[in-house]
């Protein structure tokens, strides 16, 4: 089974709009420093926080780049995960194993007692966080590879 490689994109909200004239997902257009992208956000997309997107909204949207996308301009991605981002904050989704090292080998997430862990739909986490897709919350990280980083909040993806 081919892994899911989440691609971030960081931005801000532009427009919103139905798509497809299915009242169950919308078109929301992305402005980044390399111009717009647009982000259908479905029935499957996992809104952060459940925060109600607005335009103006600083924010960040995963999409999986397995998935095969339209040859379009501007391009165009299924949303996974998509919320919003505090000023100066980074936001990181992706599969962490048990000693909280990331898939693809850039982060190192070393949690503290300030380091809120919930799952999805809000609730406390109990558990060890490693070994799940994880959405980490941070601001700074070390300069070592793998980068390392205390985050502010974690979100386990059961």
């Amino acid at each position: 089974m081919m892994q899911t490689i989440l691609v971030p994109v960081n931005g801000i909200i532009q427009s919103i709009t139905s798509f497809g004239g299915d009242c169950c997902q919308q078109q929301v257009s992305v402005r980044t420093s390399d111009g717009i992208i647009n982000f259908i956000v479905g029935p499957d997309t996992h809104v952060l926080n459940n925060v109600r997107l607005r335009t103006g909204m600083n924010v960040t949207a995963f999409y999986d780049a397995n998935l095969a996308v339209p040859l379009i301009y501007p391009p165009q991605y299924r949303a996974v995960f998509i919320g919003r981002r505090n000023p100066g904050e980074n936001i990181y989704a992706g599969y962490f194993d048990n000693n909280l090292n990331s898939a693809d080998g850039t982060l190192k997430l070393n949690i503290d007692r300030n380091t809120t862990i919930t799952t999805a739909n809000g609730q406390t986490f109990n558990c060890e966080p490693g070994g799940h897709t994880l959405i980490a919350y941070y601001t700074e990280t070390t300069r070592s590879i793998p980068a390392q980083t205390t985050p502010r909040k974690i979100i386990v993806v059961c």
